[in-house]
């Protein structure tokens, strides 16, 4: 049995907001000079080299890519083998938010109430998703989420009859009702399969993972570059200001269903696509 300390925990998620935050992964920082590269629109072109130059002073100057430093979002899969020493593991992750917002200066963007409309003053509560997995590590993967790409995330329940081109079809819907709204280019994170909730927690994983790869199951690789294609030649464009570049990936990822169903989830991100990972 391993022993992990909460303030590791705490620690971890303190410097995951700061990196989160401040830079890009090299696949997506890769992905948006890919982009710059070849898009065709003039305008669309001089977007993307603001995006760049916009990343580049955000590193330097350690300063946020984005004004809306998102809802902190985890993905806490933990080793069955592990055992927390020293605090809960929900507290110790929520005050590695708490310290990463306020001591990193950070916007806080939380409510504690949807109606009553009063801020945290610290960004918590984080939304956490646990997953028992086998093994003695911690993995934590933090996706600050901002919202005017998750305003535009969207379920379908889908009939079964609908088939692979009811899914295309509901993909490509939420990107096009998304518009200018999600600030695009954008990631298009889809699940289908599972349940109502399901697929919209597979969706939003699915975001995280490197745009550079592709489904390993051959059917749902063709998918991901036909919808990926299909979106690109929508015209949306940087800003939504027209172009060739509306989106730099559609990631899909797949579940069990109940024979009666075909639920698709779609969770949309920005250009800022962030996410970072601690392996304790």
């Amino acid at each position: 049995m391993k022993i992990v300390q909460a303030a590791e925990i705490t620690a971890a998620l303190k410097e995951m907001c700061y990196e989160a935050n401040h830079t890009l992964t090299k696949d997506m920082e890769g992905a948006l000079y890919k982009a710059e590269a070849s898009e065709e629109s003039p305008l669309g072109k001089q977007i993307l080299k603001q995006l760049e130059q916009n990343l580049q002073i955000a590193g330097e100057d350690r300063i946020p890519i984005c004004q809306d430093t998102g809802m902190a979002v985890v993905f806490a899969e933990v080793g069955q083998e592990v055992h927390v020493e020293g605090g809960w593991i929900e507290d110790a992750i929520n005050e590695g938010v708490r310290q990463g917002y306020t001591e990193g200066y950070l916007r806080k963007s939380v409510v504690s109430c949807p109606i009553e409309r009063v801020n945290t003053k610290d960004n918590t509560p984080a939304v956490i998703h646990y997953t028992i997995v086998p093994g003695d590590q911690i993995r934590l993967t933090l996706a600050p989420k901002g919202f005017g790409s998750e305003n535009m995330s969207r379920v379908f329940m889908l009939k079964p009859a609908d088939g692979v081109e009811g899914i295309k079809e509901a993909v490509l819907t939420a990107v096009r009702d998304a518009g200018p709204n999600a600030c695009p280019p954008m990631v298009v994170g889809v699940e289908i399969g599972g349940t109502f909730e399901k697929c919209a927690f597979l969706a939003k994983k699915a975001l995280t993972r490197n745009v550079e790869q592709r489904s390993e199951i051959p059917y749902i690789r063709e998918m991901e570059e036909e919808l990926l294609d299909k979106i690109n030649k929508s015209g949306i464009g940087p800003g939504g200001l027209g172009g060739s570049t509306t989106a730099f990936a559609v990631n899909i990822e797949t579940y069990a269903t109940h024979i009666a169903g075909l639920p698709v989830g779609v969770n949309i991100c920005c250009h800022v696509n962030r996410h970072a990972v601690r392996v304790l």
